[in-house]
C-alpha cells in the first residue's frame, strides 16, 4: 500500500512537470507565431498560477504576458508577483493601460506596491489614479509604514443594527461585487461606529423578516488603524476570521484587513529574520538584482561589528599570553572550546527567536526559559565535556599525541571548560532575545553570528580561568 502510495505521487508530480514543459512550449510557439489574437486566446485558458509559471520562466515576456490577457486578470496575476517583476511591468506598460492596472487594483495591494517604490515615482503614479481612488490610495499611505493602516481596504460591506435580514441580502447583491471578501458582514451606527461583525451564513440562515439586532452578540475582534502589523498576525493567528475590521482611536470604522495580506506580510518579515539571523540587514530587494555596492553595505556594518567584537577574543588571549606560552598544549583546543560556545548560544538563540515569532513564548516567560536553558545547556555541556576529556584519554592511549605526564589535569580542564561554556552559550543565547524584545528592538538582531562573537570573548576568559585554577602548581 504503501510503495502504491509512493508511486501515485511520483506520478503526479511527473505529470505536473511534463504539463508545465507542455505549457511552456506551447507558449514558446504561440510567441513565434506572432499572431496576437492566438496569444490572447492561450493565455485566456491559462490559470493563474500558469501565468506567474510563465513570467517566472520568461522575465522578458512579462508585459507581453500582461498585455494578452484581460484587464481583470491583469490585476490577479499582477498583485501575487514579486515586487521585483511589478516594477519591470510598469515601467514598460503604457501610461493608459498603468493607469487601469493600478485604478483596478485592490487599494491594499496598490499601496502595498506604492510602498516599496521611491516618492518622486510615487508621486507620477498616483496622479495616474481616478479622484476617488487617489483620495484613498493617499489616505492608506498617510498611515505610519508598518501599520495596520497600511495593510487594510475600504472595500467591504456594512450594514445597520436596524436593518432586516431580506433588506442585507438586498445590501450584498447591490455592493458586494466591489468588496474583497463578503464572509462577513459589519454592523455599524449611525456615527459610522462598529457595533459587531456577523458571518454571511447567519444571515443566509435567519428568517427574512428578522432583524440585524436579533442575530448580534457584540463579541467581535478589530484592530487599530495604527497598530503594528505583528498585532494582525498574531489576531488572525489566534481567531479563526478570514477578516478583521480596522477602526479608529473613537472606534469608527475605517477598513478591513484579509487573512491574504497578512500571510503575504508573515512570508516577507520571515525572509527579513533569516536574514538578520544569519548576520546581515535586511534585503528590500531579489539577491540576483540588488545592485553590488547596496548588497556590501548591508553586509559590512555586521561584518565590522561583529569583526570588532572579535577582537575583544585576541585581547582576551593576550591577557593569558603568560598561561599559552608556560602550557601551549591549552592552545591546542582553543577553536573546540570557541565552537562549542558558539554553536550551543546559536541553536538556543534560534529556538527562542523562532518561539517568540510564533507567540509561544512573551518576555514575561524569562524565568522558566532561563531554567530550562540551565538545565539543558548543563546537560549538553557534560556530553561534549565527556567527549572532550575521552578524547584526550584515547589519544593518550593509544599514542596518537603525547599531552605529558598531567594528561590527566588537561582533560579535566577540557571537560570542565566545555561544560561551563556550553551552559554559558546556552544562556546567552536564550536571554539576547528576550532582552532585545523587553528594549523594543527586533529580537532577530540577535543572531547566530552575533551570539557566537560574545561566545566566544567570555568562554576564552572561562577557559583560561578553569586551566589556571586546575593547573597551577602542575604546569602553570
Amino acid at each position: 500500500m504503501r510503495r502504491k502510495l509512493q508511486w501515485n505521487l511520483i506520478s503526479t508530480s511527473m505529470s505536473l512537470e511534463l504539463e508545465e514543459i507542455s505549457i511552456q512550449k506551447q507558449f514558446e510557439a504561440v510567441i513565434a507565431s506572432g499572431d496576437k489574437l492566438k496569444l490572447q486566446e492561450f493565455l485566456d485558458h491559462q490559470s493563474i498560477g500558469d501565468m506567474v509559471d510563465l513570467i517566472d520562466d520568461n522575465p522578458d515576456k512579462e508585459t507581453l504576458i500582461i498585455n494578452g490577457i484581460s484587464l481583470h486578470r491583469a490585476v490577479s496575476v499582477f498583485k501575487i508577483l514579486d515586487f521585483s517583476y511589478q516594477k519591470r511591468i510598469i515601467k514598460e506598460l503604457t501610461p493608459h493601460k498603468t493607469a487601469e492596472l493600478l485604478n483596478e487594483l485592490p487599494p491594499d495591494d496598490r499601496t502595498s506596491f506604492l510602498s516599496e517604490l521611491p516618492s518622486n515615482v510615487v508621486r507620477e503614479l498616483v496622479k495616474m489614479l481616478d479622484p476617488e481612488e487617489r483620495k484613498i490610495t493617499l489616505s492608506l499611505l498617510g498611515y505610519p509604514e508598518g501599520s495596520v493602516g497600511r495593510l487594510m481596504t475600504p472595500d467591504y460591506v456594512y450594514v445597520y443594527e436596524n436593518d432586516t435580514v431580506e433588506e442585507v441580502l438586498s445590501t450584498i447583491r447591490k455592493f458586494a461585487r466591489n468588496s474583497e471578501t463578503i464572509d462577513v458582514l459589519y454592523v455599524i451606527n449611525d456615527k459610522g461606529e462598529l457595533m459587531d461583525d456577523i458571518r454571511i451564513r447567519d444571515f443566509i440562515l435567519a428568517n427574512p423578516g428578522s432583524k440585524v439586532s436579533d442575530l448580534m452578540d457584540g463579541r467581535f475582534i478589530s484592530l487599530y488603524a495604527e497598530d503594528d502589523q505583528e498585532v494582525a498576525n498574531d489576531a488572525f493567528k489566534k481567531n479563526n476570521r478570514v477578516a478583521l475590521p480596522v477602526v479608529s482611536q473613537s472606534n469608527k470604522l475605517l477598513g478591513i484587513v484579509t487573512i491574504d495580506d497578512v500571510l503575504w506580510l508573515a512570508g516577507e518579515e520571515f525572509g527579513e529574520d533569516i536574514q538578520k539571523i544569519g548576520g546581515t540587514e535586511a534585503l528590500d530587494e531579489p539577491y540576483l538584482e540588488i545592485p553590488i555596492f547596496k548588497l556590501v553595505k548591508k553586509r559590512a556594518s555586521w561584518l565590522i561589528i561583529l569583526f570588532l567584537s572579535e577582537m575583544l577574543t585576541a585581547t582576551a588571549m593576550q591577557f593569558f599570553n603568560d598561561e599559552i606560552a608556560k602550557a601551549t598544549v591549552l592552545a591546542l583546543f582553543i577553536p573546540l572550546i570557541m565552537s562549542s560556545g558558539g554553536n550551543s548560544g546559536s541553536q538556543a538563540s534560534t529556538l527562542i527567536i523562532q518561539a517568540m515569532a510564533l507567540g509561544e513564548l512573551t518576555i514575561k516567560d524569562w524565568w522558566k526559559i532561563m531554567r530550562r536553558e540551565i538545565l539543558s545547556g548543563l546537560c549538553l555541556g557534560l556530553i561534549l565535556g565527556s567527549i572532550g576529556f575521552l578524547r584526550i584519554f584515547v589519544w593518550q592511549h593509544m599514542h596518537i599525541y603525547d599531552y605529558g605526564i598531567y594528561w590527566e589535569k588537561v582533560a579535566m580542564v577540557i571537560f570542565c571548560s566545555l561544560t561551563g561554556i556550553v551552559l554559558w552559550g546556552s544562556l546567552m543565547g536564550s536571554m539576547l532575545p528576550i532582552i532585545l524584545k523587553s528594549l523594543k528592538l527586533d529580537p532577530a538582531t540577535s543572531s547566530a553570528p552575533f551570539v557566537a562573537t560574545l561566545v566566544d570573548v567570555t568562554g576564552i576568559i572561562i577557559y583560561f580561568s578553569v586551566a589556571y585554577i586546575l593547573l597551577r602548581g602542575y604546569l602553570l
